[in-house]
């Protein structure tokens, strides 16, 4: 077992619900900087993985490791919210986003947090990297140090910004694991997280991460750019019982970034809907479907043991294809069935329908439907094979997973 892991995994079967036209998809995946992940907080269960063990550049979402040990230094009461910041000579020359501090001035901690997180102003990051250890350089070593601790595993940090250095490195699935750091150890300050604008010396800064305030239950986090890493985000939202964290990075613009945040959101609180109703645990991978068990260590601020978001495959082997087919292919006396897709229009839906059914004759007797659902007043087809067993459904999910296609099984009623 994976070290730190208290509680017992979670086997996830393996889905996709990832709202996606075939051109925005193959746009995504031919960016060399793109990385994509999703994860159920409450549970830890990965929903959604693209290239998120992949090294990207963090730009501003460093800051969300500055924010953190500016948060530890709260806590422990080495600093206070009214105290104030000096501005050196480094930190007031710093470049844009900034704030424009002079040389000499200070900032008050309250404020500095705000412009961390709300202006994303790289003055006031280094003013409080030196703040807390004497030097930016310094606090950089302590960053990546905290975040080794934190379970951080392939992210170096090298200033407190995320401007430019071509060794600060991170990856999605790290900032998902600092997001739910940031989260647990200090839920006293994590409102700040949700205001949507800050005002300093008269002027009325608006938040970068447009999703707060705008698509129902964000409550976060941060954005960053840089021109080596394209529009990253992370974004935490919650409806009703569920949490989750989204990792996008790489995006051409702000604004497809957050359109595709906002996708992968949407289809995965749908995803954990239908895991309630069908007592059932799903995962979304788009395009590539594994089996996974994985978990995150909850703790305290004190010796917090890593945010812990592991994937480790310990199922048997799949049966062979063969033997698969001859599964599938005994009599449909069931009501399940296994969705391919979710998409924009019906002719999509039913275009992904026949094309799989055309390559093979594993789906037996299954009968092919495009069901209608709306979010958020959009209308969604989902791509599914019904009249089967349970069984059938389980087996023709592990069959396209094995050929790299994805699939999730649906409960009766679904």
């Amino acid at each position: 077992m994976t070290r730190g892991f208290r509680h017992e995994w979670l086997a996830i079967f393996t889905t996709m619900l990832v709202v996606l036209t075939p051109s925005q998809a193959a746009a995504r995946a031919d960016d060399s900087r793109y990385a994509a992940f999703v994860v159920d907080a409450n549970t830890g269960s990965v929903l959604h993985s693209r290239r998120s063990q992949a090294q990207r550049h963090p730009a501003s979402l460093t800051k969300m490791m500055t924010l953190y040990l500016l948060f530890q230094a709260l806590a422990e009461g080495e600093i206070g919210l009214d105290d104030q910041i000096r501005v050196s000579r480094t930190a007031a020359s710093a470049s844009p986003s900034r704030l424009d501090l002079v040389a000499g001035s200070t900032i008050r901690v309250e404020d500095a947090i705000r412009a961390l997180v709300i202006k994303s102003a790289n003055d006031v990051a280094i003013a409080v990297g030196e703040r807390l250890s004497g030097s930016e350089r310094l606090f950089a070593q302590h960053m990546t140090t905290r975040g080794e601790e934190l379970g951080l595993q392939s992210t170096i940090f090298q200033n407190a910004s995320g401007l430019p250095n071509a060794d600060q490195a991170t990856t999605a699935r790290d900032m998902a694991r600092l997001a739910v750091a940031l989260d647990r150890d200090f839920p006293q300050y994590f409102h700040y997280f949700q205001e949507t604008r800050f005002v300093w010396n008269g002027n009325t800064y608006e938040n970068h991460n447009t999703l707060v305030g705008r698509v129902d239950g964000v409550t976060g986090l941060k954005t960053g750019y840089i021109r080596a890493s394209g529009f990253n985000v992370v974004v935490t939202a919650a409806r009703g019982e569920h949490r989750l964290i989204t990792v996008v990075l790489g995006g051409p613009t702000a604004a497809s970034r957050d359109a595709h945040a906002e996708e992968l959101l949407e289809a995965a609180f749908d995803a954990l809907e239908s895991r309630v109703e069908s007592e059932m645990f799903a995962s979304i991978d788009s395009p590539r479907i594994n089996p996974a068990r994985n978990e995150i260590e909850m703790g305290s601020t004190q010796n917090a043991p890593p945010a812990e978001i592991e994937v480790v495959d310990n199922r048997p082997s799949l049966p062979t294809s063969q033997h698969l087919e001859q599964t599938l292919l005994v009599t449909n006396s069931g009501h399940w069935s296994i969705q391919v897709g979710a998409y924009n229009s019906v002719d999509a839906a039913h275009t992904r329908l026949s094309a799989l059914a055309s390559t093979s004759n594993q789906f037996g007797d299954a009968q092919p439907a495009a069901r209608v659902i709306e979010v958020n007043g959009n209308r969604l087809w989902r791509a599914r094979f019904e009249a089967l067993s349970a069984i059938q459904a389980d087996n023709l999910c592990n069959l396209l997973a094995a050929q790299d296609q994805p699939c999730f099984t649906v409960a009766p009623g679904t």
